[in-house]
C-alpha cells in the first residue's frame, strides 16, 4: 500500500530524516530533510525533493549539479518518524561529487582506538 504523507510522523520542526539509498545495490546515499510539501512533492514528481535546514528553501536533487534521483519506491521506518527513499541516482549524490555521503570517512572502527572518547 503507498505511503501518504498522512501517515508520516513530522518532528515538532516540521521535518523527517529521510535515508536516500540506491535501489539496486543497497548502498546508502545521503541523509536529507523533508517536511511534509517537500514529501508530496517528492511523491508526485517522482523526483527527490528536499528541505534545506541552513538555506530555508526547497531543492530538488539534480536542478543544478544534473546528478538527479529519480525515486523508485518510498517507505516509512515502524515508527513513521524516518523515510527511506530507494532512487536511481545519476552522478554524484554528495554535493562534495563522491558518490555517496558516506564513502569517504570511517567513523569506527579505527586500529588502535576502542572508544570515540579515547
Amino acid at each position: 500500500m503507498p505511503i501518504t504523507s498522512n501517515q508520516v510522523r513530522f518532528g515538532k520542526d516540521g521535518l523527517i530524516p529521510a535515508i536516500v539509498q540506491q535501489h539496486d545495490t543497497g548502498e546508502v546515499l545521503m541523509l536529507a530533510w523533508m517536511d511534509r510539501t517537500a514529501l508530496e512533492r517528492t511523491i508526485a514528481e517522482g523526483r527527490t525533493v528536499f528541505w534545506s535546514r541552513s538555506r530555508q528553501e526547497y531543492w530538488r536533487k539534480g536542478d543544478t549539479s544534473g546528478h538527479t534521483q529519480a525515486v523508485k519506491s518510498l517507505s516509512i521506518d515502524c515508527d513513521g518518524d524516518a523515510i527511506l527513499v530507494r532512487v536511481e541516482q545519476v552522478g554524484a549524490a554528495c554535493h562534495t561529487g563522491t558518490h555517496s555521503c558516506f564513502d569517504t570517512r570511517e567513523l569506527w572502527p579505527t586500529p588502535g582506538e576502542g572508544s570515540i572518547d579515547e
